[in-house]
């Protein structure tokens, strides 16, 4: 019996050193707006609030308190895009902005880029290919080379994962093995595969 209970991540905060230098990289990299500046009462550090979108108030939340030499704790950011150019365009302009350690991985699954914002943060900018491989799955991508020349590479490689199929094989065996625990009595709510 479903509760109707589904929640979805809709934004995250971030610790930070320097709120400033975070709002220019995001703001200059991203196209993020900041919705909303002050110090919390509750929480009394400096905090702002930053969205690309104009329904949602913060996609990004930072606080001014993390502690001097601390290192992040930030697993990865995820931004995405629609394509290769698009992700190009995302490298060039982290770069630009003092993103280090850049790297392309193709994930069968996604191709991506990750990078370390200015305070060490992992980021990630990608976008969803048509196949599902399993996962952690990762191999090295020229994003320099041509467009055709990427995707033969990631098709070769993507086929020859024993686990390869088409996403939407995937999304369905996904909704069955949810179905099957559902009643079973396993699992009380609904799964969504996006």
């Amino acid at each position: 019996m479903s509760t109707g209970y589904a929640p979805y991540i809709a934004h995250m905060g971030i610790c930070c050193f320097d709120i400033e230098r975070m709002i220019d990289f995001y703001s200059k990299v991203f196209d993020m707006k900041l919705t909303d500046r002050g110090v919390g009462i509750t929480f009394p550090y400096k905090l702002a609030f930053m969205s690309a979108h104009p329904s949602q108030h913060h996609q990004l939340a930072f606080a001014e308190n993390r502690p001097a030499g601390a290192p992040s704790t930030v697993m990865q950011v995820s931004f995405k895009v629609q394509n290769l150019t698009e992700l190009r365009h995302a490298r060039d302009r982290a770069l630009a902005h003092g993103a280090t350690k850049m790297r392309c991985i193709s994930h069968g699954n996604a191709v991506s880029i990750y990078c370390m914002d200015p305070e060490d943060n992992i980021v990630e900018v990608y976008f969803d290919t048509p196949w599902y491989v399993a996962q952690p799955h990762g191999d090295p991508i020229d994003l320099d080379l041509p467009d055709e020349v990427i995707w033969a590479d990631v098709v070769k490689v993507v086929r020859a994962d024993p686990t390869f199929m088409p996403v939407e094989q995937w999304q369905r065996r996904s909704e069955e093995h949810t179905s099957e625990l559902q009643s079973r009595g396993l699992i009380s709510y609904a799964v969504f595969c996006l």
